[in-house]
């Protein structure tokens, strides 16, 4: 019997950083599992989160998440002291970070959560390795926007 309950979607999206794209080109980008509290998979289930604030950080050889908000539900266990902001780890290959420390160190370059979302049930987080925009790069991006718009406006007026 097929479920098209979102909370038990395999492969559903929990969040999205739209502001990652604004502020950054995409190299390349990679998808790492997430070390979770009970309470935090409970409220990502509820879609308690908000990533635009967050940003990767490399200590000691190991990825951390800081930034990403996980608000707790207001029926969390009482004996738990939820924190919304707790520096979340990321799982990946060895050999992978190391090559992502080896691009980080370069100049420019940093790591981006671009969206958390689920993926055989478990929580998954997809990063950018990603180099900064600057304010031009923006504006363009802005004009790129508005012009899709205004195009998009003729034809729904035009087929009417």
């Amino acid at each position: 019997m097929a479920s098209s309950n979102k909370k038990t979607d395999t492969n559903s999206r929990i969040a999205d950083n739209k502001k990652a794209a604004f502020n950054y080109f995409f190299e390349e980008r990679f998808e790492a599992g997430m070390v979770l509290e009970g309470w935090e998979v409970k409220a990502l289930r509820e879609g308690k989160v908000q990533l635009t604030d967050g940003y990767v950080v490399i200590r000691d050889g190991e990825l951390f998440v800081l930034g990403c908000q996980i608000n707790p539900l207001k029926s969390a266990s009482t004996h738990v002291n939820p924190d919304s902001v707790r520096t979340k780890k990321l799982l990946m290959h060895k050999e992978q970070i190391r090559r992502l420390i080896g691009k980080v160190e370069q100049k420019g370059y940093t790591l981006v959560p671009l969206n958390l979302h689920w993926k055989a049930g478990k929580v998954k987080c997809e990063i950018a390795l990603a180099k900064g925009k600057a304010e031009h790069d923006k504006r363009d991006t802005i004009k790129d926007r508005e012009g899709k718009r205004e195009v998009e406006r003729a034809m729904k007026s035009r087929n009417r």
